[in-house]
Formats: structure tokens, sequence, C-alpha cells
């Protein structure tokens, strides 16, 4: 198998605890973790298998003027990556009950780029199980990435990462 770069942000909090799960479960020796604050083009480059991992913060704060987050700053680099040979997975943490009506949003505004620049997308996700109003991560009637909500249903975590790496894996070899 090939290495796996999982590129996540922020740090510090549940995204990064989830990236480790992830990195855990997939087995460390096949991962390298990269934050994206400390990400470049160039690590992106690395990696023909990427898994992106990042919280929903608002579609505003992707097309800011202010480059104060992370992401921000991170999210122009993929334009500048050649996407049409990569394997991409992505998870999203979210929050069901406070953002029901915006549930793990950004896996949209990632995946819409990734599908922009012709990445193929792996591990869609039912929303069977999910309780949520609205998310605009839905496509074609699945989640385009792994929804995480560890505010309120961090009880499902390990088994919903379990499952979702098993579904990956054998797509990432």
């Amino acid at each position: 198998m090939n290495k796996i770069g999982i590129f996540y942000g922020p740090v510090g909090g549940s995204t990064e605890r989830v990236a480790m799960k992830v990195a855990k479960e997939l087995g460390e020796q096949n991962i390298e973790l990269v934050p994206v604050k400390d990400a470049s083009v160039g690590d992106l480059n690395r990696f023909d298998n990427i898994i992106f991992g990042l919280s929903t913060i608002g579609k505003e704060t992707w097309h800011s003027d202010q480059a104060a987050a992370a992401w921000d700053v991170f999210f122009p680099n993929l334009d500048e990556v050649d996407f049409s040979k990569k394997k991409v997975a992505m998870f999203g943490l979210g929050d069901s009950v406070q953002y029901a009506q915006y549930f793990v949003d950004a896996l949209s505004t990632l995946g819409e780029k990734l599908m922009e620049k012709n990445a193929q997308i792996i591990g869609q996700v039912s929303p069977e199980g999910y309780t949520f109003d609205e998310s605009q991560a839905l496509i074609n009637g699945q989640f385009i990435g792994l929804p995480i909500d560890e505010d309120f249903e961090d009880d499902m975590t390990n088994e919903r990462v379990k499952n979702w790496v098993a579904e990956i894996m054998p797509q990432f070899i």
C-alpha cells in the first residue's frame, strides 16, 4: 500500500483526534499526518492517496479576504495540484444539534473543489443513522465523506471511523 497523507485542521481539537483515530485504524505505518497549517503544494504532490479532515466553519470563511484559519491559507493550494490520478477521502466534523441546518457543510465546499480538479473521491457515507436537518455535503443521497459529530454523537465516532476505514482501505491499495 502506498502511504496515505492525512491532511487535517484545525490542530488541537476534535478534528485532530479523529485524524489520529483514522490513522490508527488504517495502520499508522501506512499514514503520514500533516496539519494543514504546515502543509504545502509539495506535501500534497507526495501522495497518490489523500484523506482530508476538517470541521464546518461556515462557507463565508472559505471565501473570506482574511486568511485567519489554517484552511483559509491552505485551500488555495488545491488549485495548484493535479488531482486527476489521486484517490481522496474526506471526513468532516459538525454539530448536528445546534447547527442541524449546516451539518458538515465544509465537506461540500472541499468536495466541490476536488471534483472540479478531477479527484477520484471515495468514502461516501449513507445519511442513515444521522440526525440533522440539512447538509450541503449530501450529493446523490450520500454524504461525500464521513460525517462526525463529536459534540453530540461522540459515542458513535469509533464505530463510524472503523466502518468507514474498512470501506476505503481496499480502494487505496
